[in-house]
């Protein structure tokens, strides 16, 4: 079996982000949401995933966003939560092992399922009463 190297740099995040978005993109599921928000502005939105991703992972603190609010408003469930994580977890594995790579895994499934329950909380009307 190949030694997988850990995430350690800038070229490391830029590999993880371009690789899980080249994913995103063809997928069928979460593909044409993601495509309907970026407009085909994609080299912009990687560059805010770099420096997310670089800040969660390398502790940069380049993003400076609130990206709960960007989601909130999108025609998505936990169908589309679930497919973004497997396909996080998929591009990880395939190109990292190490301790910052089990972190990025950590780090997404905690950002999916935070996202998730308010997204479905915001939507539930019962909260509204």
């Amino acid at each position: 079996m190949e030694h997988l190297p850990d995430i350690q740099s800038e070229e490391d995040v830029r590999l993880l982000v371009d690789s899980f978005y080249n994913r995103v993109q063809t997928d069928d599921l979460i593909g044409p949401i993601f495509e309907a928000v970026v407009q085909g502005q994609w080299p912009r939105h990687l560059a805010t995933m770099y420096d997310f991703w670089s800040s969660l992972l390398l502790g940069t603190g380049r993003y400076r966003g609130r990206p709960f609010a960007k989601h909130l408003a999108l025609p998505i469930n936990s169908q589309h939560f679930r497919r973004w994580l497997a396909l996080f977890v998929e591009t990880v594995e395939a190109h990292f092992a190490g301790p910052t790579a089990d972190e990025a895994l950590y780090k997404a499934g905690n950002l999916a399922s935070i996202f998730e329950y308010r997204i479905q909380q915001a939507n539930n009307p019962l909260n509204l009463l």
